[in-house]
């Protein structure tokens, strides 16, 4: 078994883990679209810089002038790029691809991933002190892992019946985690971060219609859809305060380079030496690594009912797995 891959994801997951120590820590500084719009920019910056390497290396894919049909069977060589990338395309599809096609995939997922990341920022900027939003933000958005699953159901995919056991144990994880003191105490953060995973199934739904895209390059255009969009709407909704922006510097560094710049392209070069399924559960890590770097670094701590939930969500997240786990072991057993 390759361990570089696995490792890679690990590390990787980590980072988005303490990303949102970040948040919450950015969160009592600037407003959401503000910080999103700092990191996204940033996180571009850094993809630049990433491109220039690849560039020298002889490593880059450049947009082509003219995309070439794949043979049929054969598989796009970015499949891998993302969770729920396809593993062979049909006849037809292209190995090249345009600046055109680069240009509105970067779009449409920068489009979601703007307001996927402000329903998340709101949410965690809507905690009070003592709700350990790190912990509680990680899990409830890890749901999105979950929703993907069920977004294949509406497209008109066969769902296997483990995916509905782990809805279940996610919606009952779901409860302990934001209800462990009855409705009246859920907070209104729960709700949005919960909307948030709803836009990032999506934004892995937008993704997989590209994985023909290099994935770099579709990550920068993407963010600076996101910071643009995010820049817009903090003039316009928010004040931006360069003296606030300097004061959260190491939080939105720390999410720019690490989360949005590092991680990510981690993932890429990990997920093309590493079974997906395996990949999606090491990335579903990030949770528990969120809730140890509340407790670590901010002293967040989760009640006994709480933890239960966050075991229950975690539980559910690697349920929602198995199925595609039992399928690709199928395969390679064919093969």
């Amino acid at each position: 078994m390759k361990i570089k891959g696995p490792l890679l994801l690990l590390f990787t997951a980590l980072l988005w883990g303490m990303a949102f120590v970040a948040q919450t820590q950015a969160a009592d500084a600037v407003e959401p679209f503000t910080f999103n719009a700092s990191r996204n920019f940033i996180g571009a910056a850094f993809l630049v810089g990433v491109i220039f390497v690849r560039i020298r290396l002889g490593h880059d894919a450049a947009p082509s002038k003219r995309a070439v049909p794949v043979a049929k069977g054969s598989t796009c060589a970015d499949s891998a790029d993302t969770p729920g990338g396809s593993s062979a395309k049909a006849s037809g599809q292209l190995s090249g691809y345009s600046f055109r096609a680069l240009l509105v995939g970067g779009f449409l997922c920068g489009l979601v991933l703007c307001f996927s990341s402000f329903l998340q920022q709101a949410g965690i900027s809507s905690y009070p002190d003592d709700a350990a939003a790190s912990g509680r933000s990680g899990f409830i958005t890890a749901i999105y892992m979950i929703l993907v699953a069920l977004f294949s159901i509406f497209a008109g995919k066969k769902a296997h019946p483990i995916v509905f056991a782990a809805v279940a144990v996610a919606m009952l994880g779901m409860y302990l985690l934001c209800v462990p003191n009855g409705l009246d105490q859920v907070y209104w953060g729960d709700v949005l971060v919960l909307v948030c995973a709803f836009g990032y199934a999506l934004h892995i739904v937008v993704i997989d219609r590209f994985t023909y895209i290099d994935g770099v390059r579709l990550s920068l255009v993407q963010l600076l859809t996101a910071g643009a969009i995010s820049l817009v709407y903090a003039l316009v909704f928010e004040h931006p305060d360069m003296a606030q922006i300097v004061a959260a510097a190491l939080p939105i560094l720390y999410a720019g380079i690490c989360s949005d710049g590092i991680a990510f392209t981690c993932q890429i070069v990990a997920q093309k030496t590493t079974d997906p399924t395996v990949a999606s559960i090491l990335m579903s890590l990030e949770a528990v690594f969120a809730a140890l770097g509340g407790w670590i670094i901010l002293g967040e701590v989760l009640g006994p009912v709480e933890l239960a939930g966050c075991v229950l969500v975690f539980a559910a997240v690697l349920m929602a797995q198995v199925p595609d786990f039992i399928e690709n072991a199928r395969r390679k057993k064919q093969v």
